[in-house]
């Protein structure tokens, strides 16, 4: 845990944010300023700056993001479509220092 993380405060609990579904190695919350009717947060329980800073060791952390985002999408209603962003540094648009994925749904999404 960094101390002056914004993300590892909220998994400590330091900070309040709407839970949706957490296990041993993640969180999953509510965006703040969603841009889609569901758009939540899927959180790595340990701190990781981004993907470049992943370690082979963190190979679980992709892995927990993927399965979290299965169990979200499995409980959406009408298709069950959902799109999951990562942004990888500052310039992608990653605003907060602590890897995380995006999970988006409610509405038809454009292509890129």
């Amino acid at each position: 845990m960094k101390k002056e993380c914004v993300f590892c405060k909220i998994i400590a609990k330091e900070l309040p944010a709407k839970v949706i579904a957490e296990n041993d190695l993640c969180l999953v919350i509510q965006d703040i300023a969603p841009k889609a009717p569901v758009h939540y947060l899927i959180i790595p329980k340990k701190h990781v700056v981004d993907i470049s800073c992943l370690e082979r060791d963190d190979a679980q952390i992709p892995a927990t993001i993927f399965f979290m985002a299965q169990e979200l999408g499995a409980k959406l209603s009408g298709s069950g479509a959902f799109r999951l962003i990562v942004n990888n540094g500052a310039d992608a648009g990653q605003s907060v220092p602590h890897l995380h994925a995006h999970f988006v749904s409610g509405k038809k999404m454009a292509d890129f």
